[in-house]
């Protein structure tokens, strides 16, 4: 009986091993690679979803005004780890309470609910995954002051895992490695384009141009990608924008053109967020790479699971194992170029009378 209890035993201690093995693995992976946890913040390439709340799916009637077919969760779940979106003002309530919603454009046409409401959300999903570092920038299409953005992240509890650099307004030198954001419990990084003076008050809230620098986003055409700065104006040469010290933002999306209206591209998508082919980011990254001497911060991509993205950041991040993420479809929806997403998008577009409504710069 003692031997056969021995036997039993041994023959289960390698799949005890393995599972522990497993866990560990996952426990110490920071944005889904062990290999990322002593990186600092700027040394890594994160994956961007472009006006992540802005869906085209059944609950938009596929909006061809939507950048993703998947919520910001999925997308998180994924592996995106920089979610973008446009922040408004919906009426005018002095205090602002309950006041600011994510809307593409017009808040009459997509309205993705209350920056709070989305921040609880993305707040859950940090809650039960500790071992992420979260970026989110806000397009402050309303031009928000501190004073009013802050307390929405308090309200909503997030603000809790936020960074604050050193000195407000001041980019930090070192930034910090993910396990030290991570050990430090402050995992969420906060930017907004464009927010000045630095607030005191809430110091997480970071300029973006402050901190980073973009390329062009106004593309129609699969050979338009460009790798000079396009914003903060005041950087007009790839050298000025690296000896700036800030980190490079690389948009890649595409546009399609009907009649001067400007939607995105989930036609071509396929290629555009693919690792090879004509406009591709896989070559765009390459491409980056070898004007700046080292890959993007960040990549801000359409349709995100189409491609998919994530490859070529992966990439970019030396990643061939990735843990701890979760499968979503790589396939583009019929339902979003049917002739109600199109007429829907049209009609937006008209209505707001410009082009730039649909995009609106990130």
């Amino acid at each position: 009986m003692f031997l056969r209890n021995v036997l039993q035993a041994s023959a289960i201690l390698p799949f005890l091993y393995s599972t522990a093995f497993a866990q560990t693995q996952s426990q110490t992976a920071c944005n889904n690679s062990p290999s990322l946890c002593s990186k600092p913040y700027n040394n890594i390439t994160h994956l961007g979803a472009h006006d992540s709340p802005f869906l085209r799916d059944e609950s938009t009637s596929f909006s061809t005004a939507g950048n993703q077919f998947v919520d910001s969760i999925k997308q998180l779940d994924a592996g995106v780890r920089l979610l973008s979106a446009q922040v408004h003002k919906t009426s005018n309530d002095s205090t602002g309470a309950d006041a600011w919603h994510l809307c593409h454009g017009s808040c009459d046409f997509l309205d993705a609910g209350t920056l709070v409401d989305w921040l609880k959300s993305i707040k859950t999903w940090m809650d039960a995954n500790p071992n992420d570092v979260v970026t989110i920038l806000l397009v402050n299409s309303d031009n928000a002051a501190a004073s009013i953005l802050g307390p929405q992240f308090k309200t909503s509890g997030i603000d809790t895992y936020a960074y604050a650099p050193p000195t407000p307004g001041t980019i930090p030198k070192p930034w910090p490695t993910l396990q030290s954001l991570i050990s430090n419990g402050t995992r969420l990084m906060t930017f907004v384009a464009s927010l000045s003076p630095p607030s005191t008050e809430f110091p997480y809230l970071m300029d973006e141009f402050t901190y980073m620098f973009e390329n062009d986003y106004e593309n129609e055409s699969p050979t338009d990608y460009k790798c000079t700065p396009d914003r903060p104006t005041g950087l007009a040469t790839p050298e000025e924008a690296a000896s700036s010290g800030r980190m490079f933002l690389q948009n890649h999306f595409l546009y399609a053109v009907t009649i001067g209206i400007q939607t995105p591209n989930a036609t071509y998508v396929n290629t555009t967020n693919a690792l090879t082919g004509l406009g591709s980011l896989g070559e765009a990254m390459t491409t980056c790479t070898g004007v700046y001497g080292k890959a993007a911060n960040f990549v801000l991509v359409d349709f995100f699971n189409v491609g998919p993205a994530v490859s070529s950041v992966d990439r970019a991040n030396g990643v061939s194992s990735a843990v701890g993420r979760k499968t979503v479809s790589n396939e583009v929806p019929d339902e979003t170029m049917s002739g109600v997403g199109r007429r829907e998008g049209s009609l937006f577009a008209v209505v707001v009378g410009v082009v730039v409504a649909v995009g609106f710069g990130l």
